[in-house]
């Protein structure tokens, strides 16, 4: 499975006029109280049953709160068949703590 830090994510993400999916596997009431701009939430639950809404050919960078439920989100998306998948080491705490403060710690 390949990882990604926060500051790896950040620099990817100013680099580039395509940036990869950035898909929160939270729970919504997490997603409101913190997130990374232009992320878009689909709960850890919901992945099996919401898979024909994401593009198996895009990058995608899985996040949740520590990297935890996107590594096993990354492992189930990666099984079905997706081959760019990575997984935010850290997860969303890790983004607040070392590229923006502004985000909530929770």
């Amino acid at each position: 499975m390949r990882q990604i830090t926060a500051p790896q994510l950040h620099d990817l993400l100013a680099g580039t006029d395509q940036p990869p999916l950035l898909l929160d596997v939270r729970e919504p009431w997490e997603f409101e109280l913190a997130r990374i701009e232009g992320s878009q939430l689909l709960p850890l639950g919901q992945v099996p049953v919401r898979l024909d809404e994401l593009d198996p050919a895009r990058e995608t960078v899985v996040i949740c709160h520590h990297g935890v439920r996107s590594m096993q989100a990354a492992f189930f998306l990666q099984s079905r068949g997706f081959k760019n998948v990575i997984n935010l080491a850290g997860g969303i705490d890790a983004w607040s703590r070392e590229v923006d403060p502004k985000v909530p710690v929770y």
